[in-house]
């Protein structure tokens, strides 16, 4: 087996409890290099709770998270130390939050929240760092002129395209993102999973992607898990399990949606 044939993430057995709740139990998948998996249910499934287990912000209760660094070798990403964990979330990983707030520096101009990120990894040449922020920005359809503006002068959109210009400046491999169209107006949104698309096909990105919406899904994604109380009831291509979706509760998502 070649490296590329190997899975970039590997979920095992993942579990998580919060006393005799249930956040998320025994699930278990590979993500692959350029591979977008959407993880769909409805709220208080366990979409997000896998989500924070994965990208390291909540520890499992059991199983094993296990991450192929750029050497080709496969790490416990829970046996990392703290720098090496803050080492790949500021490279390799992206998070984009559902409110772009919690993925920004609110009191920071737009270029500065976008070379920060350059700087932790090393950059120190302004110049560069500017020219490579101003980069981004056009890239997520920012108005240049406000490259200096801090994000709290900007739309609730503006906000959404910084943070996701912030976590891929770095070129990272695997992107999480937690309900990155919610809360946002439906032209917003149409014009966000747009440039989505776009930059993760363009990046080659591997993207686990929580939603309840599922023609965000179906528009983002290869794969889809769908969740229920905590377990994965159903798995497989996204267009094969929501045109044909063999279990119950997953027909009962796609007839809600089919019936708005």
């Amino acid at each position: 087996m070649t490296i590329d044939d190997q899975p970039l993430l590997s979920a095992r057995g993942i579990s998580k409890m919060y006393g005799q709740h249930v956040g998320c139990t025994d699930v278990s998948f590979d993500l692959f290099a350029g591979e977008v998996l959407a993880v769909v249910g409805e709220s208080g499934s366990g979409k997000s709770t896998l989500l924070s287990v994965l990208s390291t912000r909540l520890e499992p209760t059991g199983g094993a998270v296990s991450y192929r660094m750029r050497d080709g070798t496969m790490r416990d990403v829970f046996a990392l130390n703290e720098a090496e964990r803050r080492l790949l979330m500021r490279t390799d990983w992206g998070f984009v939050h559902q409110d772009a707030r919690e993925g920004l520096r609110m009191g920071i101009s737009a270029g500065g929240n976008v070379g920060e990120r350059l700087m932790a990894v090393g950059s120190r040449h302004y110049g560069e760092i500017r020219s490579t922020a101003l980069d981004w920005l056009g890239r997520v359809e920012i108005d240049l002129t406000r490259v200096d503006d801090a994000p709290k002068t900007f739309s609730g959109g503006m906000r959404q395209r910084l943070q996701i210009a912030r976590n891929l400046v770095t070129q990272p491999r695997l992107v999480f993102m937690d309900e990155p169209t919610g809360g946002l107006d439906v032209s917003v949104q149409a014009r966000l999973l747009d440039l989505l698309r776009g930059l993760v096909a363009d990046l080659g990105l591997a993207v686990i992607i929580v939603t309840h919406d599922l023609a965000v899904a179906r528009l983002l994604s290869h794969r889809i898990m769908v969740m229920r109380a905590g377990r994965v009831i159903e798995t497989g291509l996204t267009d094969q399990v929501l045109d044909d979706p063999r279990e119950p509760y997953t027909q009962l998502l796609v007839s809600s949606v089919l019936q708005v």
